[in-house]
C-alpha cells in the first residue's frame, strides 16, 4: 500500500509563490506517474500536471502553464509543485496522487493541502 503526504500549503497574497510537496511511503515500485489535481470550492476536480518516471511532464490546463512547475524525485519517491504568480482562482484543495508501476490510472491518493489566494 502506497500513501501519500502533502504538504507546504497556505494562506498567500496574489502573486505570490507557494511550493507543495508530496512524499510516498510503503512502496516497493517507483509509480509511473506522479501528479497533482485540485478541487476549487463548488468545482469538479481538475487535473493540474503530472511528471513520469522518466520525467516527461505534461500540464492539464493552460492557466497554469509558465507559472506552475512540476518536479519529481524517484530516489525519494517525492513530487514537488512549484506555483508562482498565484491567483485568486487558484485556490482550491490541492491532491497529490500516483499510479501503479505501469498503468496510467492514479490508484494512490493523498488527503490534500488546502492553497488559498487572496486578491
Amino acid at each position: 500500500q502506497v500513501q501519500l503526504v502533502e504538504s507546504g500549503g497556505g494562506l498567500v497574497q496574489a502573486g505570490d509563490s507557494l511550493r507543495l510537496s508530496c512524499a510516498a511511503s510503503g512502496r516497493t515500485f517507483i509509480p509511473n506517474l506522479m501528479g497533482w489535481f485540485r478541487r476549487a470550492p463548488g468545482k469538479e476536480r481538475e487535473f493540474v500536471a503530472s511528471a513520469s518516471r522518466s520525467a516527461g511532464i505534461t500540464y492539464a490546463t493552460d492557466s497554469v502553464k509558465g507559472r506552475f512547475t512540476i518536479s519529481r524525485d524517484n530516489a525519494k519517491g517525492t513530487v514537488y509543485l512549484q506555483m508562482n504568480s498565484l491567483r485568486p482562482e487558484d485556490t482550491a484543495v490541492y491532491y497529490c496522487a500516483a499510479t501503479g508501476a505501469t498503468m496510467n490510472t492514479y490508484n494512490y491518493w493523498g488527503q490534500g493541502t488546502q492553497v488559498t489566494v487572496s486578491s
